[in-house]
């Protein structure tokens, strides 16, 4: 398609994104992210697994979603939450099997979905039959260069650099590089720029590094083949080391992503890379929009910065900032793949928390994420609003990032349906709120969170111009920020999202949008008031409401 430009109040607005390569089912994706662990436990034994996620299909299907995302299922030492990896070939035990993570994907197929799965591309375990043997004194068996070892922890590196360095008991070299925790030793990708006084930096070509890149193709193939959809690759930009401007690690996933869409057409490959400027560059399908940095003015999870969050009742945010790195992002990676702004993940405290738990407030906040341009994520839970728990329970290396972590709340049988287990064998404790919210009593309720879930993903299903492939401009004044006023539009369609997450009244001014027929098609509060003008129109928002006008 021919991209079209139209200036509006200073704005670039571009209809349609339209991927160079990838897969044609991406245009209706959302996906659901489920931590394996937490969401359905189907033998009792307090964990989460494979049986209990098949068992759940139909309900996430009835969300509007066509595509799951599981965290890592491979075999772990469950130090890291699953993502210190003994194992890429096998899953672990306390999910299923190999046979079972099959039949899974099998019966999302039956039903039009699809599977992806978490793949840890940076590091192992360091129980990983690989490193065990990369520790061996011999230097030249299979694996011994998988890794990055030096006989003495470098002293002419920076703080941070001189950190990744652990010691260890190996019969080698006395010192690898770990990625994350002493336990996560870093797979060896090469270095932009080896350094001559270190030998052990070695070229992203050397024998070493290629035979990574092989090992990781392999992975991919064995699970594409039995009928796996694609991967969200973990810590996606760090792979090649002594790269400040990634233009290694660009390279190295050119290379792969070239490899993986020729023999793979049909699968997608996400980044966790939070830059789609570089990550779409380098042959990603996906990849995710960070709710910080520049983004911080618009929505931090929490008030633990100085930051005026946007998403708070007071009406002290700026979507300034947030506004030109979106702007930036969007416009940089039109035709070329897709942004996602998840509603949350794994690793970041859950859009409902104490600083942010009315349901009016949810629903606004949804409504933003729900109606932009790009892929939905939907982290499991937060459909029915279920909370970050302070101070949960630190399990298998989790700390705070635990209280995005809880069972998933289905009703309010033993334990919210999660596991029949006796409370103290749970994976983590559930949320003991008296009033938490649960799957079975939204679904009864028409005017829950899980129902304005349910009906923007039905209208974005419905309209192109609302969908992944929409154009998107903001129509809103940034100087002055409330209400937020954005539109989403294609050749034949366009609609109008107005976003007030205050508690008090808004209105604003925008161009004239000169319809022939204007109508209010979905609304979270009270009613909103659209007035025509000639130059300029004129919405008006009720306290901590959105609205979705559709323009003819």
């Amino acid at each position: 398609m021919k991209k079209i430009v139209i200036l509006s109040t200073g704005l670039l607005f571009s209809i349609g994104i339209i991927a160079q390569h990838s897969p044609e089912w991406l245009k209706k994706a959302v996906f659901y992210q489920i931590y394996p662990s937490s969401f359905q436990d189907s033998d009792g034994d307090g964990i989460g697994d494979l049986a209990g996620i098949q068992s759940r299909l139909d309900y996430v299907q009835s969300i509007g979603v066509n595509t799951i995302w599981l965290n890592p299922v491979f075999k772990s030492a469950f130090k890291d939450g699953g993502y210190d990896v003994i194992d890429f070939y096998q899953v672990d035990p306390r999910f299923g099997s190999n046979t079972k993570l099959v039949e899974l994907a099998q019966a999302a197929h039956t039903k039009g979905m699809r599977i992806v799965l978490d793949l840890v591309a940076g590091h192992t375990s360091n129980e990983s039959p690989w490193f065990q043997q990369s520790m061996q004194a011999d230097k030249n068996l299979q694996y011994s260069d998988y890794y990055i070892w030096a006989p003495k922890k470098p002293v002419d590196l920076s703080e941070q650099e001189a950190s990744r360095w652990v010691a260890s008991t190996a019969a080698r070299d006395k010192f690898y590089i770990k990625n994350f925790f002493d336990i996560q030793p870093a797979l060896n990708y090469g270095y932009a720029n080896p350094n001559p006084n270190h030998p052990w930096e070695q070229s992203v070509t050397a024998p070493g590094p290629q035979a990574v890149r092989r090992e990781l193709e392999n992975i991919i193939s064995f699970w594409m083949e039995k009928g796996i959809d694609g991967f969200r690759v973990d810590l996606a930009s760090s792979l090649v080391k002594n790269d400040p401007d990634k233009k290694a690690t660009i390279a190295l996933w050119k290379e792969l992503n070239s490899w993986f869409h020729q023999k793979f057409p049909s699968g997608v490959l996400i980044a966790e890379w939070f830059n789609p400027k570089q990550s779409i560059e380098a042959g990603f399908d996906i990849d995710f929009l960070r709710p910080a940095g520049n983004l911080t003015a618009a929505f931090e999870r929490g008030k633990k910065t100085n930051a005026k969050v946007y998403f708070d009742t007071e009406g002290k945010g700026n979507i300034g900032s947030w506004n030109r790195y979106f702007e930036d992002q969007y416009n940089s990676t039109l035709h070329k793949g897709y942004l996602s702004l998840p509603t949350g993940n794994h690793d970041s405290p859950r859009m409902c928390n104490e600083e942010r738990k009315d349901p009016s407030s949810l629903k606004v906040l949804m409504t933003f994420l729900l109606t932009q341009p790009g892929v939905p994520f939907i982290y499991y839970g937060d459909e029915i609003g279920m909370r970050y728990i302070p101070n949960s329970l630190d399990v298998e290396g989790s700390g705070p990032r635990a209280g995005s972590r809880t069972p998933m709340q289905w009703d309010d049988s033993k334990n919210a349906g999660f596991s029949t287990a006796s409370a103290n064998h749970l994976y983590i404790p559930l949320d003991t709120l008296a009033n938490r919210p649960s799957v079975t009593a939204q679904e009864k309720n028409p005017n829950s969170l899980l129902q304005v879930v349910k009906d923007i993903l039905k209208l974005r299903q419905a309209s192109a111009a609302l969908g992944n492939d929409g154009g998107w401009a903001m129509l809103s004044d940034t100087s002055t920020s409330y209400p937020m006023i954005y539109l989403r539009s294609n050749s034949t369609e366009k609609y109008v999202i107005a976003i007030n997450p205050t508690d008090k009244k808004s209105e604003t001014n925008i161009p004239a949008q000169n319809p022939v027929n204007l109508k209010n098609i979905f609304t979270t509060g009270e009613k909103s008031i659209y007035t025509k003008g000639k130059v300029s129109d004129k919405i008006v928002l009720p306290a901590l409401s959105a609205a979705i006008f559709k323009i003819e």
